[in-house]
């Protein structure tokens, strides 16, 4: 099985373009060939996953070669770093080979990428993806979204993530697309690029609505895309309204690539992330180990089981064994099934149900809610130690204008009087990593 059989000449003549330097496949192909005969025989390779070319280059040799290639965020602290490259034993990259001839295809378990988590419970855990697991998270995903050699991807997302390196630069070299990585993920780049199928975080997508001109500039696209963090309600809405395309949302973690979305063809309901794409399959588990009942209402955390699962953490036996039940991986988020299948996240089964004087309330919930007042720019929901109820509801919320009474008497009215923040703390910025997903352990 090929990979990436767009280096190998069996699907048209595309480019890869990062940061405005552009390849063609077969010039990719050549360096990534030169550089991956360095690599043969290595443990694994380091890359400073920044977003350039020289990192594509990188990943395809690895990918070339059989080393197991490790991206190292380039804003990764000492400490981080260190860790990553002694639990992975990555070396780093070696000078290019004067032998350009490709080389032979690795085996299709062979372990293609580790991916190293964000460590938000401790030190981060190496996750290794093989071949065969990026194969089909990456064929499931060309067939929902209808992707083809005639499209243009355009993204600027981080290339040491799922969503940037295995969607973003691997899916066009599967697939057969040409590919514009803009460097940074601006409005005016992304309108800029004229591309086909455009990838963003809810961050930047909220970006492009603030800037209608370059928000209008994306109605000639075929596919808008948006994962990593929740999509809120308005920008889904602000989006359709801007560029007459209502966003594509999917769901995934580093363990499971991607494993639901809406499709190009289908319904897509803002605030839900679709069913499972082919190959995989997915169930509710309660609190007490039962089937929890797909109503659309029912609260239960995600397990997944199908092709697209990684092998393990690397050299971590006991996490990885605790990570499933049987062969279903236990996602640690909570979730609710609709009976046609389509899947709503409501945040993770640690964090974001918050049990409040006898209820069980998902975070994404109340933040949806609030998310759609006028005065609330940004919010994150966390449940807080409480005598009386367990948790508190507490809601920080960046915005203008803000009352917070008014807030949560929103919230009441909108869903339910228990569902209701008994706080609002105003601050100037949610911390957020650098997919812009929320670090509500740093608000608790």
């Amino acid at each position: 099985m090929e990979l990436l059989p767009a280096l190998h000449g069996t699907r048209g003549a595309g480019t890869v373009t990062v940061a405005g330097q552009s390849v063609t496949w077969e010039q990719l192909a050549s360096r990534a060939a030169a550089l991956g005969r360095a690599m043969v025989g290595m443990p694994a390779v380091a890359v400073e996953a920044t977003p350039t070319l020289d990192t594509v280059v990188a990943i395809v040799a690895a990918l070339a070669a059989g080393v197991p290639a490790v991206p190292v965020p380039p804003d990764a602290g000492p400490v981080e770093r260190e860790h990553i490259l002694r639990d992975s034993h990555a070396l780093p990259l070696p000078s290019p080979s004067a032998d350009d001839a490709p080389l032979p295809e690795p085996p299709v378990d062979a372990p293609a990428l580790v991916v190293y988590t964000s460590g938000t419970t401790g030190a981060p855990k190496g996750v290794v993806l093989s071949r065969r697991a990026l194969a089909a998270g990456l064929d499931g995903l060309a067939d929902a979204w209808a992707w083809t050699p005639d499209d243009v991807l355009v993204h600027g997302l981080p290339l040491f993530h799922v969503h940037g390196l295995v969607l973003g630069v691997l899916g066009p070299l599967r697939v057969g697309s040409s590919l514009v990585h803009t460097g940074r993920p601006t409005p005016e780049a992304y309108a800029a690029a004229k591309g086909t199928l455009y990838f963003g975080v809810p961050t930047v997508w909220g970006r492009v609505c603030a800037d209608p001109a370059s928000a209008a500039a994306l109605a000639s696209a075929r596919l808008l895309v948006s994962g990593s963090a929740p999509l809120p309600v308005r920008v889904f809405e602000q989006l359709q309204q801007l560029t007459g395309h209502e966003p594509v949302e999917r769901y995934g973690m580093t363990e499971t690539l991607i494993t639901l979305s809406t499709r190009a063809a289908g319904e897509r309901r803002p605030g839900w992330v679709g069913t499972p794409i082919t190959g995989v399959r997915t169930r509710l588990v309660g609190d007490d180990g039962g089937v929890v009942a797909h109503d659309g209402a029912s609260i239960g955390e995600l397990h997944v089981q199908g092709d697209t699962l990684f092998d393990g953490y690397l050299g971590r036996l006991d996490a990885t064994a605790a990570s499933f039940d049987g062969p279903w991986f236990r996602t640690g988020d909570a979730a609710v099934i609709d009976p046609d299948g389509f899947h709503r996240i409501v945040g993770r089964q640690s964090m974001d149900i918050i049990k409040t004087g006898g209820f069980k309330v998902g975070a994404g919930e109340v933040e949806a809610a609030l998310a759609d007042h006028p005065s609330v720019q940004e919010v994150a929901v966390v449940g807080l130690a409480d005598d009386d109820l367990g948790q508190r509801i507490v809601a920080y919320v960046v915005g203008e204008g803000v009352e917070p009474a008014v807030l949560i008497e929103h919230v009441a009215a909108t869903l339910s009087v228990h569902k209701r923040p008994r706080e609002v703390r105003l601050v100037e910025a949610l911390p957020r990593n650098a997919m812009g997903k929320v670090q509500k352990n740093l608000l608790r």
